[in-house]
This record gives C-alpha cells, structure tokens and sequence, in this order.
C-alpha cells in the first residue's frame, strides 16, 4: 500500500533575539514583522516550539502529532526504539547582527540530571559572512579552571578564546563542553540535538531595552566544561559536484555537502529520515509522486519509508542531515 508520507515542509519558528537581524528577511526571505530576528527554527520538537507542516494533505498538523501516528515511518525503526515520539533534532539558521553570548552547553548525562533533557551537541556552516566577521571556538591556550576563572572574574575572557574569521562554507563542530559564540555579522544554518539548554557565561556587560543584563549562568557552566578538548573543531569536506560528501559524522547526527549543478536521484539506505537544508540556489525534492521546492533558506523533512528521492535542479547546495 502506497504511505501518505511525502517530503514535509514546516513552518519557520522565528525568534526575536537582542543579537539579531534582518538577513533571514532580506536573504532567506523569511516573512515576518519582527525587527530583529536571530533564529528560525526550521524543524524543532523543543517543547513549546513544535514545528507545523506547511505543505501537503498534514498541512496544519504538529511534528508531534505526526511522529506520534506515523512512528518509524517518519523517523526509521532505530530512531523510533531510541526516540519514540520526541524528533531528536532541532534544524536552524541563524543571523548574528551583534556577537551572540560566549556560552557552552552539557553533555547528555548533564543534561538529563538537570534539565530532564538531551545535551546539545551541534554543528555550523557559515551561509554568508560579512568582511572580518568571526566565530569564537575554544580557547587560543592550554586551559584550566584557574585560568578561565581568573579571566571571567576580571572580565577579559575575550583575551582567551580563539577568534576564527570566516567564509561562506566554513563548517565547524561544536561539541558539548566547548566554549563558543557566533560573531555579529555571519549568517549560517545549525544543525543540533532537540535541546534549547544554554549556559550562558560572558554577555559583553550589554543591557536590553529595559536596561537589564542577560541572566549567566557561570555555576552550572563550570561543571558542563571540558577544557581539555582538542583544537578539533574546524571541519574539512570534499566538495565533488553531484556526489555525497560526508562533513560531519557523530553518534548524534551526520550531514552530508551536495554541491548540485544537474537533477540527481538518490537511494535513502540509512534507516533514518533524511532532512535536505537549502543553502544555496533552489531545488525541488520528488518522492512518493510528490514535488516540494526549496529555494535558498528552506528545509525538507524526507520519511524514512520513502526510500527512493530525486534532486531536480541546476544549481543548489545541500546539506543533508539523517540520524
């Protein structure tokens, strides 16, 4: 029997944030009247933020809803035994008009005993950058506690951390543990464990409008570190045309680079759903007898029944993502 499923689109989740932007308006053509938007969820089952479908016969129902009804079909049977009704990714892009907050965030097992939650393991690829814009990713020296309290208590943290300036493709792998923030100025998509735990350890000493700063959250931070880490994080791919090629592989997630210039079929062998990010140029994603188009910005859930896919386009850079 032929499955209802077909490749989902949902709803952006926008977020207004102090460090955010116009660029998903003005480049993603995200629609929204908030001024400064710094996140739009693509795919997310974080509680109080359950992703709508947009598109199809599920249009108006809820990720939950059918994750609940369709189980394994959606996600694939290990998924489904590990997961159950919960989607264990939370699919972004965000803008930074203003440096985001240094921050870290705790592994599993942290974060189950605290928050009743996944840790936050997550990943980056620089979409667009503005000249000289950065990321900070670890430490730019040997580490200890003593050291990191010793800057954070002076303020000048910012003297210890390692500043990368980026480009468009830039890939980068943020696991949990290590200190980071995204620099004002880069547009770029994350991919990341469901979890929206933060723990927040430098604010730059900015106020909001109502002349407040930011809660940090140092205590909880200083056991979710790990300043041993090595200088790991940066991410080198292959980036043949019209082929698979494989950036990032964790136990939580794998993406792949697909730099497209022709209409290409592929076979899902991984008993996973597949998401398809849009970073670049357009593409229209067929399965099951149904044609769902992305343009740059945009994001497709793929079930896991749905084994056989075709790419149709002449240029477009994707990012896909299975569990």
């Amino acid at each position: 029997m032929k499955s209802p499923l077909y490749p989902i689109k949902f709803t952006p989740i926008l977020k207004d944030k102090i460090w955010g932007g116009e660029k998903l308006k003005t480049i993603l053509n995200k629609p929204s009247t908030l001024k400064n938007i710094g996140e739009s969820w693509e795919i997310s089952d974080v509680e109080g933020d359950t992703s709508i479908v947009a598109n199809g016969s599920l249009e108006g129902q809820s990720l939950k809803h059918i994750l609940s009804t369709y189980q394994a079909d959606l996600i694939g049977n290990k998924n489904y035994k590990q997961f159950a009704n919960t989607f264990p990714l939370l699919i972004k892009f965000i803008d930074a008009k203003h440096d985001l907050s240094i921050q870290l965030h705790p592994n599993n097992a942290l974060a189950a005993k605290r928050h009743n939650s996944f840790g936050k393991t997550e990943m980056w690829y620089v979409m667009q950058a503005d000249p000289d814009s950065n990321l900070i990713v670890g430490f730019n020296q040997p580490m200890s506690s003593e050291i990191y309290l010793k800057h954070l208590e002076n303020k000048t943290l910012p003297e210890i951390l390692n500043f990368d300036t980026v480009k468009t493709g830039d890939t980068y792998f943020i696991d949990v543990g290590r200190v980071h923030a995204i620099g004002a100025g880069v547009l770029l998509a994350e991919i990341q464990q469901t979890s929206d735990i933060t723990y927040r350890v430098y604010d730059w000493d900015r106020v909001d409008n109502a002349g407040k700063q930011r809660e940090l959250h140092n205590d909880l931070a200083l056991e979710a570190f790990d300043f041993n880490m090595p200088d790991n994080f940066r991410v080198n791919y292959l980036k043949a045309e019209n082929k698979t090629n494989t950036m990032v592989s964790c136990p939580y997630f794998t993406t792949n680079y697909l730099k497209l210039t022709k209409t290409i079929s592929k076979t899902n062998t991984q008993d996973s759903f597949l998401v398809y990010m849009c970073v670049s140029g357009q593409v229209t994603v067929k399965s099951n007898g149904v044609s769902t188009h992305l343009q740059t910005g945009e994001t497709v859930l793929v079930p896991a029944i749905l084994k056989t896919i075709e790419l149709v386009t002449d240029h477009a850079i994707l990012l896909e993502v299975y569990v």
